[in-house]
C-alpha cells in the first residue's frame, strides 16, 4: 500500500468544482433505461452511449472521475482508444465497479448483503492493469417495518470493510457506499435515526480493518424524507439535517464526501448538494457522484439516435456543470434554463 499515492488519488476525486460521474450500471440496470428510449440493450449501443458521456465537450471541467462497469472498463472509443485511457488523457480518474450485487440476506427477512469479496483480490490487480484508479461497493440499507437490523447493517459495513481493505492493497482508492434508501413513507427523523447508526457501525469497521481514512472517499445518502411520506422535508430540512448527522459521524481526515443521488431529481440533488455548500466550511470537500440525476436528461435526448450525439453531449456537460457549481455553494434553480 503507497499511502501517498492513495491520498493523492483521493483528494483528486474530490476536487472543487468537479464530482463523480456514475456510469456503472450494470447490463441489467442500463437495459431498464434503454427500455424507457424504446433502444435494444446491444453492447454497441451501450458503447456509444457511454462514448457520448466521456467525450462530451468540457466534460473534464467538472468532472473529477468516472465508475465504469466491468463490460465499459474492456470498450474503447470509436477512434479505439480504451476508455480508461481516454479519460485519463483528459484528466478524469478512471473507477471501476467491483460489488456482483445485493442479494437477500440468509435469516433477515426483507434485507440484503452486497456480494463480491470472492476473488476480488485478483480481479482488482486486472483492474488496476488496465488503468482503474478507484473502486465502488455499494451497500443498500432499506428502511420498513421492523428493519433495518443491526445485523443486517453490521454485516454490510464488514463486506465494505473488507472490500476497502482490499482496495486499499492494491493502491486503489475505495469509494465507500452505504445507501440508506429514500424508498419507503419515513421521516426524516428516521433516515437521520438510521444513517447515523449505519455510519457509526460503518466507521467502526474501517477503523478496525485498518484502513487509511485520507485514502478513502465516502458516498453516502442525504438524510431526506421518504418518497411515500406524506409530508415531505424542505430542501433546507435535508441539507441541516444531513450535514449534522455527518458531522457527528465522518471523521475529519476523510478527504471528501461524495453523495448518492438515491432517486431524487437532477434539480433536487443539485438544489441538496448546493445548500449544505453554502452553509459553510466543513472538513471534508462535499461533492456528487451522480448516476441517473447526470445521465436521465441526456439519455432522453439523446435517444439512441447518432444525429443526437452531440445534443445529448451538450445536455450532460450542462447537469455536470450545474453540480459542478452546487460544489462551491453557486448553484441556483434559475440556471436550469441557461444554456450550458
Amino acid at each position: 500500500m503507497n499511502p501517498t499515492e492513495l491520498a493523492r488519488i483521493a483528494q483528486g476525486m474530490v476536487t472543487k468544482g468537479k464530482g463523480i460521474l456514475a456510469a456503472d450500471e450494470s447490463t441489467g440496470t442500463i437495459k431498464k433505461r434503454f427500455d424507457s428510449i424504446k433502444i435494444d440493450s446491444t453492447e454497441e449501443h451501450r458503447r456509444s452511449y457511454r462514448e457520448m458521456l466521456f467525450t462530451a465537450p468540457g466534460v473534464a471541467d467538472s468532472v473529477s472521475g468516472v465508475i465504469m462497469y466491468d463490460e465499459t472498463i474492456h470498450q474503447k472509443t470509436k477512434d479505439g482508444i480504451a476508455f480508461p485511457q481516454y479519460l485519463t488523457q483528459k484528466g478524469i480518474l478512471p473507477g471501476i465497479k467491483v460489488d456482483t450485487g445485493a442479494k437477500p440476506l440468509a435469516a433477515f427477512p426483507g434485507e440484503t448483503i452486497t456480494e463480491g469479496l470472492d476473488g476480488l483480490r485478483e480481479r482488482l490487480i486486472e483492474y488496476r492493469q488496465l488503468g482503474a484508479r478507484f473502486a465502488k461497493w455499494r451497500a443498500v440499507i432499506d428502511i420498513g417495518a421492523g428493519i433495518p437490523t443491526w445485523g443486517a447493517i453490521k454485516a454490510n459495513a464488514h463486506a465494505l470493510g473488507r472490500y476497502a481493505a482490499l482496495c486499499q492493497e492494491n493502491d486503489i482508492v475505495p469509494i465507500v457506499e452505504p445507501e440508506v434508501l429514500m424508498d419507503g413513507d419515513h421521516s426524516i427523523e428516521r433516515c437521520a435515526e438510521v444513517t447515523e447508526l449505519t455510519l457509526a457501525t460503518v466507521f467502526d469497521e474501517l477503523f478496525q480493518q485498518r484502513i487509511l481514512l485520507e485514502g478513502m472517499v465516502l458516498k453516502p445518502n442525504m438524510v431526506i424524507s421518504g418518497k411515500q411520506a406524506a409530508n415531505r422535508a424542505t430542501p433546507q430540512m435535508v441539507a441541516e439535517s444531513t450535514l449534522r448527522v455527518l458531522k457527528r459521524h465522518v471523521p475529519p481526515a476523510v478527504p471528501g464526501i461524495a453523495f448518492l443521488s438515491g432517486g431524487q431529481s437532477p434539480t433536487e440533488s443539485t438544489l441538496h448538494l448546493s445548500l449544505m455548500n453554502k452553509m459553510g466550511p466543513t472538513p471534508w470537500a462535499l461533492t456528487f457522484s451522480y448516476g441517473r440525476a447526470l445521465q436521465d436528461n441526456a439519455l432522453k435526448i439523446w435517444g439512441g439516435a447518432a444525429g443526437n450525439f452531440s445534443a445529448g453531449q451538450k445536455e450532460f456537460a450542462k447537469r455536470a456543470k450545474l453540480n459542478g457549481l452546487a460544489t462551491s455553494g453557486r448553484y441556483a434553480a434559475d440556471m436550469e434554463s441557461q444554456a450550458a
